[in-house]
This record gives structure tokens, sequence and C-alpha cells, in this order.
């Protein structure tokens, strides 16, 4: 058991050191942030990094926001981030089906799941009929349409779901494997690199479009209204 210890030590150690060297994106957005704190690759960098690059998603950074950063106009977030426009400033949010069958509790079937991650721009305006009308096709009408009503899920129900806390919420290393519904607009952005929620509330992963969709095989539905 010691040995193991040691051994595991020695790989996480590698790994992070691995990490500090290639990602050159861990510097404070604003002068005013703690040099010490940007610097340190915490858990859960390292976690969502070795996710991502043992899936075959070499293109993505991390950046980190001050703590005022959801009080900023998008332009101020565009800027703090280098994205390519406030349209590549994106959100996850948890969807739970108010009116699911009653033998439909969780994420086993993903064509007819309790919950979906929905990812969309902040600068469109999320259309959750949208969604209904696309698990209704989805299913090939076999379930009646009363029977999809998404709604914003309860932040706890999103926590214990996502293990992620509010305004931190991500698609990839969630606590449960729930299915993802990437909206259509984003696939269209140009360059195809777009930024979301990080697993926590002051980090930000910006991603390769492409490489993402590949990875997680995500529902692209056309979901929103800019």
């Amino acid at each position: 058991m010691g040995e193991a210890l040691v051994e595991l030590e020695r790989v996480q150690t590698q790994l992070l050191q691995r990490i500090s060297k290639l990602e050159h994106s861990y510097i404070p957005s604003s002068p005013s942030q703690n040099d010490t704190v940007d610097d340190a690759v915490t858990d859960t960098v390292a976690r969502l990094s070795s996710i991502l690059r043992s899936n075959g998603v070499p293109e993505f950074s991390f950046k980190r926001v001050p703590s005022d950063y959801y009080d900023w106009p998008l332009e101020a977030r565009r800027d703090a981030l280098s994205a390519a426009s406030i349209h590549h400033l994106c959100k996850s949010i948890v969807l739970v089906n108010t009116q699911a069958p009653a033998n439909v509790v969780d994420c086993t079937n993903r064509n007819n799941s309790k919950y979906y991650v929905v990812v969309v721009q902040y600068t469109a305006r999320f259309n959750a009929e949208a969604v209904k009308n696309f698990l209704y096709s989805l299913n090939n009408g076999s379930i009646a349409k009363k029977k999809f009503n998404m709604r914003l899920a309860p932040e706890e129900t999103s926590m214990e779901l996502t293990g992620y806390g509010h305004n931190a919420v991500t698609c990839i290393g969630m606590k449960t494997d729930i299915p993802v519904i990437l909206d259509e607009a984003i696939v269209k952005l140009t360059p195809d690199f777009f930024w979301l929620g990080g697993g926590e509330v002051d980090l930000k992963l910006g991603i390769r479009t492409s490489q993402l969709i590949k990875f997680i095989n995500p529902f692209i539905v056309n979901c929103s209204n800019n």
C-alpha cells in the first residue's frame, strides 16, 4: 500500500509539472489579481486537463478571472479571456424534465434522460421548446410530447449531478454522465474556439469546438434565439 501511494504521488507530481509547463494561459486577467493564486495548478485544472488530453482534446486553455467577473459587461469578459467575440462566451446549464415518466429517473437513456446539460451562448436566449421538440422527434414520437417539459434544474440538483457549483458548471468531468446538448449556433462560430465554465467559479475553459464534439458526442440542436 505504501509503495502504491508513493508511486501515485510521483505520477501526480509529474502530471502537475507537465501541465505547468504546457499551459501558458494561467495569467491574471487583471493586475489586481494575486499571481500566486493564478500560477497554482489546482486539482480541478489538473483533473480536467488530464481528461481532455486523454480523450483527444489537445487545444484548450484555462484562465482565471476576478471575483467580480459576472458583474462585468460581456465586452469586458471577452477582453479578459481574449475571446474572439462576445458570442464565443458560453455557459452550461442543467435541465430537468419535470414531466418525465415515472420510470425515467436518471441519465441511463441519453435519448430520454431525466436530465440534460445544455451549452448555450450568453448572447442567445435559450429556447426550451426547441429542446422539447427535438427530444420528441428523437424518440420518433413514441413518447407523448406532454411528457417533455424541460426546466432549469434547482441549483442543489445541478451541484449533486455535476459536482460543480453555480457559475462553475462545465460539461467536462461531470460527476454524472449527463447527456449534453450543444446549441447549433456555437458550432457555427468562427473561429471554432469558445469559452465556458471551467469547474470553479473563477476559472474559465476555452476549447476547440470540433475537438469537444468528437469527445463528448453532444446532440447538436438549434435551441436558442439570438
